[in-house]
């Protein structure tokens, strides 16, 4: 077993708390290397933008359908607004993604200069950090003297127990592409009726055929949203779907509203 596979169990075993199984997974033998888990890496990319792409195009398709306009209006809008949002989005998850791998990497860096110039220092910090959490001196500095033996493995630790940084092995172009044909993807579907209207003709309640697809997309994309919360699908669903019907009849509001001025 994997150490992501153990994990994931064990968060399930968790969430059911199941004793036994979470026993049963914690005596099973970790696999030599670890299973990179792609899907797990790119789900959140994958829910967020989706999220993004079908509120954002479905806040266009309402704010026109408020203000009454003709439904070639949503298209343009609603495309412009898809390929520009979605390249924002996915630029902005490159950025921030590389940036905050830059700076886990530059700590770490720091934290083994640290360690290799004043080893002592270091030591002492994580001792009072476990005395902080109520371990004796005495045990806290055996424990630190047998982690220092490891440095790579130590400084690890360094990082998560003083920074808090648990250092990601994200890649922030994968990020990228993946964040941007979700949102490509998904925020598509608003605007399929009208699409299909310019096909067959379809003149009538395009506006309802739309809601229909957006509500059920965003009650799906919150329900898979629970791999990463581990809260109720049903529960999750649902207050994804409240959420962007309030967005929605505020950006309906605003197009009815100003549709004298179209």
């Amino acid at each position: 077993m994997s150490l992501t596979e153990r994990y994931d169990k064990a968060r399930d075993a968790f969430s059911k708390k199941d004793v036994k199984l979470s026993k049963e997974i914690h005596s099973k033998p970790l696999a030599s290397a670890e299973t990179h888990n792609v899907s797990g890496t790119y789900l959140k990319s994958v829910v967020y933008g989706g999220l993004d792409g079908t509120l954002t195009t479905f806040s266009i398709v309402s704010a026109v359908a408020g203000a009454a306009l003709s439904p070639s209006i949503i298209l343009v809008l609603g495309f412009a607004n898809l390929v520009g949002d979605g390249f924002g989005m996915a630029v902005g998850d490159y950025l921030s993604t590389k940036a905050e791998m830059e700076y886990q990497e530059h700590e770490r860096k720091r934290e083994m200069w640290e360690l290799e110039t004043n080893s002592e220092g270091e030591k002492s910090e994580m001792v009072e950090i476990y005395e902080g959490k109520g371990i004796s001196k005495k045990n806290a500095t055996q424990i630190v003297d047998k982690m220092a033996n490891h440095k790579e493995a130590f400084v690890d630790i360094m990082m998560v127990e003083e920074l808090g940084i648990n250092q990601s092995n994200e890649n922030p172009i994968h990020n990228a592409i993946v964040t941007f044909f979700s949102f490509i993807s998904f925020g598509v579907i608003p605007l399929l009726i009208y699409l299909l209207a310019q096909v067959i003709s379809i003149k009538s309640n395009l506006f309802i055929f739309a809601i229909i697809l957006t509500g059920i997309t965003l009650f799906v994309l919150g329900a898979v949203k629970t791999h990463i919360t581990k809260k109720n699908w049903l529960m999750s669903g649902l207050e994804t779907l409240i959420i962007g019907a309030i967005a929605a009849t505020v950006s309906y509001g605003i197009g009815y509203a100003l549709h004298g001025l179209a």
